[in-house]
């Protein structure tokens, strides 16, 4: 089994780190292993621990005052999630749930803030951690503002294809459809007809299993590129694409 501190270095932000910081964070970190529908912490708690997915799928919710929530993301293997709550030692502002049985690497929070409060090369990386899971979440906004359902949903099943310049793909889908719809900022019945939208650019679906004809295809519909937009980029889209005020004359 690797070891803890081998794991460290494959996660971003972490993989930035001297060697002896990694050693120092690997000597309080501990793997956890939850069954799907397992708790990993929840919203408005003190965060006395960060949390790297090894595997499965880690949903990432929202709850408003009429106790109703939303998926604001689901985690991948192999990143970090929350880092910024941990690091100020604010409350969490999302809950975290297991969507399958999944592995969690779990570090003690106190050594990771003390780290960072005395080494400014870890803090450094830990801040462009920061930065990668922040540019993530304001791209997700931004493509919910300038895609439909379809284009959305297009560009996440492209987002399951290992490789990328393949004609076609067959995968299972992780999680539920209500789950997926729910993370796509829709109704299941608009999930729907989104998949049925989809069998133009070559989707077909049997269940959970999922076919891709025509990657390329798929690729053009949904507008993506294989550049990668940096986080100042996204920053700027965001704030375009924000409805404007009215000026007065």
């Amino acid at each position: 089994m690797r070891s803890i501190e081998a794991t460290l270095r494959t996660v971003p932000g972490f993989a930035d780190m001297e060697d002896r910081d990694l050693e120092y964070l690997a000597a309080s970190g501990e793997v956890d292993r939850m069954q799907g529908g397992s708790v990993v912490f929840r919203q408005g708690t003190r965060p006395e621990a960060l949390y790297v997915l090894l595997d499965g799928h880690v949903a990432l919710t929202g709850a408003a005052p009429d106790d109703t929530s939303t998926v604001i993301d689901i985690v991948r293997p192999t990143s970090s999630f929350v880092l910024a709550n941990v690091l100020a030692e604010d409350p969490y502002l999302m809950g975290a749930e297991t969507v399958a049985a999944s592995s969690l690497l779990r570090i003690a929070a106190d050594p990771l803030r003390d780290l960072v409060f005395e080494r400014p090369a870890a803090a450094r990386a830990m801040f462009r951690a920061v930065s990668r899971e922040l540019g993530a979440m304001t791209q997700q906004v931004v493509e919910l503002k300038r895609h439909g359902a379809a284009e959305r949903l297009g560009a996440y099943l492209l987002s399951m294809v290992d490789d990328q310049g393949a004609g076609e793909a067959h995968f299972r889908l992780p999680f539920s459809k209500g789950l997926l719809a729910s993370w796509l900022g829709c109704r299941a019945e608009n999930l729907s007809r989104a998949f049925m939208a989809l069998r133009a650019c070559g989707v077909e679906t049997h269940g959970s299993r999922v076919t891709l004809h025509d990657i390329s295809r798929l690729k053009a519909y949904a507008g993506l590129s294989d550049a990668v937009q940096p986080v100042e980029t996204v920053f700027s889209d965001a704030f375009r694409l924000w409805p404007e005020r009215p000026t007065d004359d």
